[in-house]
């Protein structure tokens, strides 16, 4: 949803904090900032963490988001050539990575044509801004260690599954062998969606207890389909109505309580307060200070 050089202009108006290699230091969220992540009414998210402020589906974006006091993050998840799976939303390395210098010989750079190791050698933060260079593409294993350690949650998102088959249920694994399957994490910390309908279906058949979410805006007479295997139904803001969330809202899920909606990527503040006004459960956004203030002010 962001385009490199908009990205690059947003970070040094308005970026902060520089990080440059990952650490394994990092320090817990303020106990003012703790506090005003559990009174989010709807929950802010992070997009691919504070993807306005850090390098997207990095470290620092997701210590940006924890340092900013948001408790709530959102990934990419694909898979590459060896079978790791890495953070990354595009299927290809181009956007967010120097990959092109590292490797010019190897357009269209498809995430699923590159291994591990060669992506550990990309710099995934000097696009967005020359002082996160050094920032890598985390692993998934990595990558949910660190949002261990930062105290946050997830909305999790197999991103194209449809190119890495099997996905989930290694994507399942990795959160079991982290300890993100436990009744804790289960209840108050995860949630796991797709824009394939397949995908979530899946999760849904390999882990019943998972709260999961299908990315789209199926008709309204569809819902009750879609209510067999998601939790939510997570629409781009642009596309609902209060109408249509209450259309959401009158389903229940597989689980039994109600359908939500977590909608995206609001980042402006009437934006924000309109999603609010229709009665959505989250919004997901790239600035999420600017969505917490605009909803505090309202």
């Amino acid at each position: 949803m962001y385009a490199r050089a908009a990205a690059a202009t947003v970070a040094a108006l308005m970026g902060a904090g520089a990080l440059v290699l990952p650490t394994a230091d990092a320090t817990a969220s303020t106990p003012s900032a703790s506090r005003a992540a559990h009174h989010d009414r709807p929950l802010v998210v992070a997009h691919r963490g504070a993807s306005a402020y850090a390098p997207e589906n990095t470290f620092a974006a997701i210590d940006k988001a924890r340092d900013m006091g948001f408790r709530w993050v959102e990934n990419d998840v694909q898979r590459t050539k060896d079978g790791e799976l890495v953070i990354m939303h595009d299927d290809t390395l181009k956007r967010t990575t120097n990959v092109e210098e590292v490797f010019p010989d190897r357009a269209p750079w498809k995430v699923g044509d590159f291994t591990a190791a060669e992506i550990r050698q990309l710099d995934a933060g000097s696009w967005f801004d020359p002082k996160y260079t050094g920032q890598r593409v985390p692993t998934l294993q990595q990558y949910m260690r660190r949002v261990s350690r930062n105290h946050q949650s997830l909305v999790f998102e197999f991103k194209k599954p449809e190119l890495y088959p099997g996905i989930e249920k290694q994507g399942l694994r990795v959160l079991r062998d982290e300890g993100w399957l436990d009744k804790h994490h289960l209840k108050n910390k995860l949630v796991i969606q797709s824009f394939s309908a397949d995908s979530v279906k899946t999760v849904h058949a390999l882990r019943p207890d998972v709260k999961t979410g299908f990315l789209g805006t199926p008709a309204a007479a569809e819902l009750p389909a879609y209510a067999t295997f998601a939790d939510q139904i997570n629409s781009t803001h642009t596309s609902i109505s209060a109408d249509y969330v209450d259309a959401i809202h009158a389903q229940k899920g597989p689980h039994g309580k109600p359908l939500e909606i977590f909608t995206w990527t609001v980042n402006d503040a009437p934006s924000a307060v309109r999603a609010a006004g229709f009665g959505v459960n989250g919004i997901i956004t790239n600035t999420p200070d600017v969505v917490r203030k605009a909803l505090r002010k309202d």
